[in-house]
């Protein structure tokens, strides 16, 4: 069809430029077109109008075989589930019949159906699955694992490279998918926590050979319009949100050994929203002494100019506010390398252990001290660093309870190495920078793999320090809701009567029967050391009797010492309360993790 001047309400040259942009158009733009114009012109004259949407005809093409995408996610606290569904709702909406799932939902029996399979993967701690991963990994490389020439497949893999198995599980299920016959369709991309750029790369790529590939359905394919919505703003990783501090106390008692801060912030007009469970992740700045002293030791100027992406600023301003600069990874110490001829660190970065070593705990300036000097300049000294990203804290607080404010428990972290005072960045900037009525970064990090069941099941929460803020969540949550489901609390810490965290709150929980059990260690209060596993112990054949009834357990809180030591005693009391082998005991738990009754928030 072609536009005329007696036709149309356009002028000539209007219509000259219309019949040369029209004549290049796919008839999906073509709709897209429309639906832009029907939306434009209907919001005109209103007010008030969140979103307008409108549906087109389908568009028959020739059909093609509909082949089905499968995205599975191994996430332990939502940030590769996030992307798994968002990647799965763009598949869908060009027309892709995708299914979306936890590794620990799917059926393995399944592999052998599949066509294309897409893996978003973060690695947890040191190189190890998510807890929502462990058994699919454990079966892809177990002799039950069947032949996949069938299967064309993609990986993308989550991490941080200060770890030193940077992206471990991703690179496993990408080399044994191989191993076992599938067909890669692009290369696996390893993220680091900066992830949304290489992450969309990765997409795009995935996308484009997809529809190269034929799996999309051609016959029904929605060619419907966008969405087009007023504008609003949303807070995320991206776009944090500025809540100001409401309330700020130290938890911990006069001759405590530590500093434990309860921060309450405010998120009203944020829109922002989070459920028991979820973490509040917090940018910081850098220490202004340790930036001070890096600089003065690189031999530069403070006020050199310097850009980080597309940000022009100063060298300080960039080492405060953007850059990170207290964790030593190997990947940045393989870069680092090429502006020195120093043989000890040359040594260093080809001696495994003395590297590991030597970066544990220490810093950027650290290096420049002792290894020193360098041949960078201001600029290429900069573009080796990577963001500053943002610190995640359980979520202390439910919003049911507390309707315009999110609450965190922060413990500050400080220790000594070559007799230098080190500070944890974040947790130190909250203590020792921040008051009342300061403004701080924040976004809601969601976490739907530790979350209360929604009816009255029984819970066991496991959270010694810090670990029990998430606790505190749930039990506002229970009495907001009138939750009667039983609840049992074990919490640790070094001293009674200095480190009780949330004492008189856990006590009145159980004083009005929102709590029923409160079991708690003090590891320092007696000659003979006391941790919540051993008062787990003490109450085996009762917890047991808990899981038999149904419960659900949680575990938050260090994952090397702690976590460890809670799952062998439950492995433990399941095994001779239940009269089960360590092998039967295993597999019960693993059960117990496939029904999310059992929960952990690890770090």
């Amino acid at each position: 069809m072609k536009l005329e001047v007696i036709n149309s309400p356009f002028s000539e040259e209007q219509v000259k430029q219309l019949n040369e942009v029209l004549v290049n158009l796919t008839s999906q733009q073509k709709i897209w077109l429309t639906g832009y114009l029907s939306a434009t012109a209907s919001l005109q004259g209103t007010e008030v109008q969140k979103e307008i949407s409108f549906n087109t005809a389908p568009v028959a093409s020739s059909p093609t075989a509909v082949k089905q995408i499968t995205i599975l996610y191994a996430s332990q606290t939502g940030t590769a589930q996030g992307l798994a569904k968002k990647y799965g709702e763009h598949l869908r909406d060009i027309g892709f019949e995708v299914s979306v799932s936890s590794m620990n939902d799917f059926k393995t029996n399944a592999l052998k159906k599949l066509d294309h399979l897409l893996i978003v993967a973060s690695t947890h701690g040191e190189g190890e699955p998510p807890d929502n991963a462990i058994s699919f990994h454990s079966f892809l490389y177990g002799k039950r694992a069947p032949k996949l020439e069938h299967v064309k497949y993609a990986v993308l893999a989550l991490g941080d490279s200060s770890y030193e198995h940077f992206c471990k599980t991703g690179k496993d299920f990408d080399e044994q998918l191989e191993k076992l016959g599938a067909e890669r369709i692009v290369e696996r991309i390893d993220c680091d926590l900066d992830f949304d750029e290489p992450a969309a790369k990765w997409f795009e790529l995935v996308k484009e050979k997809l529809q190269e590939d034929g799996a999309v359905q051609e016959l029904y394919k929605k060619e419907a319009a966008p969405t087009v919505a007023a504008p609003t703003t949303e807070y995320s990783r991206k776009n944090p949100f500025h809540a100001e501090i409401l309330e700020k106390i130290n938890l911990n008692g006069r001759g405590s050994n530590k500093e434990t801060i309860h921060l309450e912030l405010s998120l009203e007009n944020s829109g922002l929203s989070y459920e028991p469970g979820d973490s509040l992740a917090i940018y910081p700045t850098n220490n202004e002494n340790l930036v001070a002293s890096l600089i003065s030791a690189l031999g530069f100027e403070e006020d050199t100019k310097v850009n980080v992406g597309e940000i022009s600023l100063s060298l300080k301003e960039a080492l405060t506010d953007l850059l990170e600069i207290t964790v030593l990874s190997k990947p940045l110490m393989e870069k680092i390398a090429q502006f020195t001829t120093n043989e000890e660190f040359q040594k260093l970065l080809l001696n495994k252990e003395d590297l590991k070593q030597f970066t544990h705990g220490r810093d950027l300036l650290d290096v420049v001290e002792v290894f020193g000097p360098f041949s960078w300049d201001p600029q290429s000294f900069v573009n080796l660093l990577r963001k500053l990203p943002a610190r995640q804290y359980s979520i202390s607080s439910s919003q049911s309870a507390y309707p315009d404010e999110v609450h965190v428990t922060i413990g500050a972290v400080r220790y000594e190495v070559d007799n230098r005072n080190r500070l944890g960045v974040c947790s130190t900037y909250v203590a020792d920078q921040l008051e009342i009525g300061d403004k701080v970064r924040v976004y809601v990090q969601q976490n739907p793999n530790f979350k209360l069941p929604e009816d009255d099941k029984p819970i066991i929460m496991i959270g010694p320090g810090t670990g029990v803020a998430p606790f505190r969540s749930f039990m506002q949550e229970r009495e907001e809701r009138g939750a009667e489901g039983k609840s049992w609390l074990f919490f640790g810490d070094q001293h009674f009567v200095t480190d009780f965290l949330y004492q008189t709150e856990w006590q009145g929980w159980l004083k009005d029967g929102v709590l029923t059990k409160l079991d708690v260690a003090f590891s320092r209060d007696r000659d003979e050391k006391v941790y919540v596993q051993h008062k787990m112990q003490e109450h085996a054949a009762e917890i047991y009797e808990w899981l038999e009834q149904g419960a659900v357990v949680y575990v938050c809180g260090d994952k090397e010492n702690m976590a460890a030591d809670v799952q062998n005693t439950l492995l433990n009391i399941i095994s001779k309360q239940g009269n089960k082998s360590q092998q039967e005991a295993k597999e019960y738990l693993e059960d117990l993790q496939k029904q999310k009754r059992y929960q952990r928030d690890v770090y």
